[in-house]
């Protein structure tokens, strides 16, 4: 412990030695260093914060989800610091004043990328910052620039989200027409197509499909047509009982006031002509037997007749109607069976009819089902225009307008200052220290002794006269002015600083 504190004595008194050495060094150390701090331009720092709200009040199938809308904002996010962008900030701005050549336009756009932050924070919370120096440019100038530059990037990302957003919706709707032009064409010749070949292959059969469903939809039809020629024949049936149990006659009166028989049987007779009914009808047959009875009786004369039943006329009005009806589901089914067995019979003959039309309709199907998927897509897509247009499907609120700032945020003058002054106060010790260990003095008689190897009997103080003192004092005195007026170069540069910080115009 003893020799450390006699090492440190000798260093102390080493130093102290070449005290004027010392402070030369740390005056020279601290003018240069703050000379360096002052040539360093102040940088300031310009910030704003934007909130995106990208909640829709709108259901998720117009297009416009939140995730969709985010995966959109993180896009633009990360093309707001492309060439082309920041290249409109460069050309809005201060920074482009007279820059010509585009050599020197990339050279600002290079140099503000590394200037300016786009950072997203949590709840869509965008914050916007760019720092400027003011080398080549006042502190106030180098201050509303950077401003300036996050106002400029404020305009671009909203723009880029807004205009960039419609302009990718109509580009889309131009390409979605196109393809439905095209689509369209396409299933036109696939329509006829099938018409052709229903046309040429499968007659009248009913029912949509492939030949073997269009043969399972006749049977079935067939067999509702059975159904109905059942009830029908049950019906004719049942007006030809009542005709045969109505008489044709009622017994009337004289001749004076009456119809004469014979002309009302033969206006019957007309009127089922009328109704198509052939001679060989059994109700045509049966009026013209009683036409003749009539003539031979001489029932034209007569003064005493039967009055023709309206009721049995109307029973064979019935009769004939329901006839017709029946006559008719007979022929539709004798039509639709010819076309089976047409059919059935085509196949037979040429196998390959069908899997043509299995082909045909596949086609047809592929390609409706391309074009009704087109068309929604693009209904789709001109919806979400709309509400892109007419609604607020993303919102833009300036949480924090760009600041202007007043101090700057680098350098950080006092620290250097404070450093400075510390490195100049450290470089003089070292530099006195560094020279006492190169001199071949010997501060006490141990040193002396101990490199020397001979026994040292004892050491001389150095006497003093009073003007020797005085000499000493007077330069102590300098040494603490001089000291002295280091820290208060120092204090004066700060309170400079300060100064200059407050007075940003």
């Amino acid at each position: 412990m003893t020799g450390l504190y006699e090492e440190f004595r000798i260093a102390v008194h080493s130093v102290w030695q070449r005290r004027w050495l010392a402070m030369a060094i740390a005056w020279g150390i601290c003018v240069l260093g703050w000379l360096a701090v002052a040539l360093i331009p102040n940088t300031y720092e310009s910030q704003a914060k934007l909130f995106v709200q990208t909640k829709a009040i709108l259901p998720e199938n117009t297009g416009i989800s939140p995730v969709e809308r985010q995966k959109q904002i993180d896009t633009v996010e990360q093309t707001l610091t492309s060439a082309a962008n920041l290249g409109k900030v460069v050309r809005g701005t201060d920074l482009g004043k007279n820059l010509v050549t585009p050599r020197e336009i990339e050279g600002a756009v290079n140099g503000l990328r590394t200037a300016i932050k786009i950072k997203s924070e949590q709840d869509n919370l965008f914050e916007i910052s760019a720092t400027m120096s003011a080398g080549g440019r006042s502190d106030g100038e180098a201050a509303t620039l950077a401003r300036d530059v996050v106002q400029k990037l404020i305009d671009i990302f909203v723009e880029e989200n807004l205009a960039g957003g419609r302009g990718e919706t109509s580009d889309t709707l131009r390409f979605l027409d196109e393809q439905l032009a095209k689509r369209q064409k396409e299933l036109e010749i696939a329509e006829q197509k099938r018409v052709k070949f229903e046309t040429e292959n499968l007659g009248m059969l009913p029912g949509i499909g492939s030949v073997s469903q269009r043969l399972e939809t006749g049977r079935v039809e067939i067999n509702q047509i059975d159904s109905q020629l059942i009830a029908a024949q049950s019906a004719l049936a049942a007006i030809n009982g009542q005709i045969a149990g109505t008489p044709q006659t009622i017994a009337g009166g004289a001749s004076g006031g009456g119809v004469n028989p014979l002309a009302q049987a033969q206006g019957e007779l007309a009127g089922m002509k009328a109704r198509g009914l052939t001679d060989q009808h059994p109700d045509v047959q049966a009026l013209k037997n009683q036409i003749a009875a009539l003539k031979a009786a001489g029932a034209g004369a007569s003064t005493s007749y039967g009055v023709s039943n309206p009721a049995y006329s109307s029973l064979i009005s019935m009769r004939a109607e329901r006839q017709a009806a029946v006559t008719a589901l007979q022929s539709r089914k004798a039509a639709l069976q010819g076309e089976m067995n047409a059919m059935v019979a085509k196949q037979i003959q040429e196998p390959g009819v069908a899997a043509e039309q299995a082909r045909i309709a596949r086609d047809y199907e592929v390609l409706k089902t391309q074009y009704d998927k087109l068309l929604a897509d693009r209904e789709q897509v001109r919806l979400r225009g709309q509400v892109e247009t007419q609604t607020d499907a993303v919102r833009f609120d300036l949480i924090t307008p760009p600041s202007s700032p007043r101090t700057p945020i680098a350098p950080n003058r006092p620290l250097l200052l404070i450093a400075v002054l510390l490195a100049g106060i450290g470089g003089g010790i070292g530099g006195a220290f560094a020279l006492g260990q190169l001199s071949a003095s010997y501060p006490t008689a141990a040193k002396l002794e101990a490199a020397s190897g001979l026994p040292v009997i004892g050491s001389i103080s150095q006497m003093l006269t009073q003007a020797q003192r005085d000499e000493r004092k007077r330069k102590l005195r300098l040494y603490v002015g001089s000291g002295g007026a280091l820290v208060g170069v120092f204090l004066l540069l700060l309170v400079i600083e300060f100064i200059q910080r407050g007075s940003v115009v």
